[in-house]
Parts: C-alpha cells; structure tokens; sequence
C-alpha cells in the first residue's frame, strides 16, 4: 500500500523538485486492503483523525474570535501558519510537498476559491450565532451532495436507507431553526453564503484529489498559501487594523490564537486525506457526525448553546446520520 510519504526523501516546494510516483488512493479499494495499523485500516484512521481536528477546531475558534474580535486577523494567522509550517518541514524533511507548478496552480485557484468563501462565511457565522445553528444548518449539507456525488463524481445514488437518513438530517434541520431562540437575521445570511461555498468546495475538491497527482502536505499549502494573499488585503479595508491597536495581547487572546492556529494545520491536513479516502458525501456524513463531541465541549465551557429542545433536533440530525451509507462507484 502506497501511501503519502514523509521519509527524508523530500521534494522541495520551491526549487523546482516533482514527485512523480505519489498514487491517488481509491476510496472504493480502501475498504478492500488489509488493516495496516493496530488492526485499523486507512478509512478508520482518517476518520478518527479528521474528527479529532473537527470537533475541537469549531470551540477554539469561536473562544479565538471572543477574545480577538478580528475574524479576518484570526484567519490571517491561520493560514500563514499553516504555510509556514509546510515550507519549513518540507525543507527540514519532516514533509515531502512537491514544487509550486503552474499547471497545478491554474486547477487549484478553484480549490482556493471555494476554500476562501468557505472558512470566511464560516467565521462570520460563528461571529453571529451559536455553535448548535452552525452545525444544524451543515447536517442538511449531505442531501444537496449526495446528488453531486450522482452528476459530477461518478458514484450510484444512495439506497433507501440512505435517502431516509437524509431525510431526517434535513427535518431536523427545519425543526431546529423553528425552535431557536437565538434567530439572528444576519446569522442565517452568512449561513446561506457558507452553504453554497461549502457544497461548491467539497465537490470541487474532491474532484481534484481524485484527478491531480498530490502530496497531501503540499495541497495544504497551496490551499493556505494563495488563500493568504487576498484575506491580508482585507485586514485594512474591514479597518480590523484599528481594532488590532485597541488589543490587550494577554495570556487570553494569544492561548485560544496559538491554539486554533496548530489545530489549523491539523484540521487542513486531515480534511484532505478524509477527502481521498471517502466519498463527498460521507466525508460530509463524518464531519456532521463528530460535531457531537463540539456540542458536548460547547455546553460545559460555553453560555452561548442552544435551548434543551434544539439540542434536541441537533441529537436527531446527528443519529440519523449514522445509519448513512456511502454510495458506490457507478460501473461504465
């Protein structure tokens, strides 16, 4: 089994270098090859891995923008480091990332591009509005790409069971906004905007992980790295510059910072190797599904969680999901 690899043998992203041997997993063989780890295959590490990242990243970042109201600087900083961290490690042969290629680079603005609206609307969400409506709205997200999955990857629409699973994800989505006792006009615009960008950025994405040729590392830093460029263009004309001279850079604003900035890095590596692993819709399924270990961190640290009933709806949307199962490849 071939895998990412991050011996010695590093390939310089600036000078040039090119792998040339890295093989695409196949999400439909994963399941197929023998455990290689502690007994766990590829999916199942990918998995706990992601979910690890997930369910954290969602509480440090809303504790990170409390305390810096700077969502644009909060992101800035994320995104540098994970670019930093890439390029050193990679030099340091901690990493293997190919070269900066333009033809690669051309492909990717469109990751970036989704990326970008993506965790931008993202954090101006949880600017605007509780944890539990965030990730409530994201459950219905698998209804929607499942049918991508259908039109644009290749893979059979989901069974019966599927379809039912979603089903409910999405009814107990309605039910949570009827019972919000949070509503916030504004809240739910962003929400819409990080809806067509997340849909747009899970499809895309995993297009390219299936047809371009990649380390996982250097997706990341392509990804963080060009991302960068327009959001520190925003920093002054969003005037957070002004905000910024008004800060106390305190033990409580650079702890929660320091935090989201390495789970940043974690969270951009693990989405892409959950991306090759999984279908889109399941890696969706994944994320929805590990959002219950951020309800449970949200309640005992937090005062801004939802009312008992829309927990509720939130538990609903969350076990549904678990009886999904993930569409197989359609043969030609």
């Amino acid at each position: 089994m071939t895998v990412v690899s991050l011996s010695n043998e590093k390939q310089p992203l600036l000078e040039g270098g090119k792998v040339d041997d890295v093989e695409a997993w196949n999400p439909d063989k994963t399941a197929q090859r023998k455990p290689f780890f502690l007994g766990f295959g590829l999916a199942t590490l990918a998995i706990a891995y992601y979910a690890a990242c997930s369910s954290t990243m969602l509480v440090i970042n809303k504790v990170a923008i409390h305390q810096l109201p700077c969502p644009t600087t909060v992101l800035c900083l994320q995104l540098a480091t994970a670019s930093v961290f890439v390029a050193v490690s990679n030099r340091a042969g901690l990493v293997s990332a190919e070269a900066v290629e333009w033809d690669k680079l051309k492909k990717f603005i469109w990751v970036v591009i989704g990326f970008l609206g993506t965790i931008f609307a993202n954090i101006k969400v949880l600017q605007h509005a509780n944890v539990e409506t965030f990730i409530t709205f994201r459950s219905s997200t698998p209804l929607v790409l499942s049918l991508c999955d259908y039109f644009f990857l290749g893979r059979a629409l989901p069974s019966l069971r599927s379809w039912l699973s979603l089903i409910v994800l999405l009814g107990g989505s309605v039910g949570y906004v009827m019972v919000d006792s949070d509503y916030k006009v504004d809240a739910y615009v962003w929400l819409l905007m990080w809806y067509a960008f997340f849909t747009f950025d899970t499809v895309y994405a995993k297009h390219m992980c299936d047809t371009v040729k990649m380390t996982n590392w250097a997706r990341v830093y392509y990804t963080n790295a060009i991302a960068l460029v327009p959001l520190l263009f925003a920093v002054p004309l969003l005037g957070e510059h002004k905000r910024l001279a008004t800060i106390v850079w305190d033990y409580s604003v650079l702890m929660p910072l320091a935090l989201s900035c390495v789970l940043g890095i974690c969270m951009s590596h693990a989405a892409y190797l959950l991306r090759e692993t999984v279908s889109a819709t399941a890696f969706t399924i994944v994320g929805i599904l590990c959002k219950i270990v951020t309800v449970v961190i949200n309640v005992m640290i937090w005062d801004k969680h939802a009312t008992p009933n829309g927990i509720m709806f939130l538990l609903v949307c969350v076990g549904a999901g678990t009886f999904y199962e993930q569409a197989p490849k359609r043969q030609t």
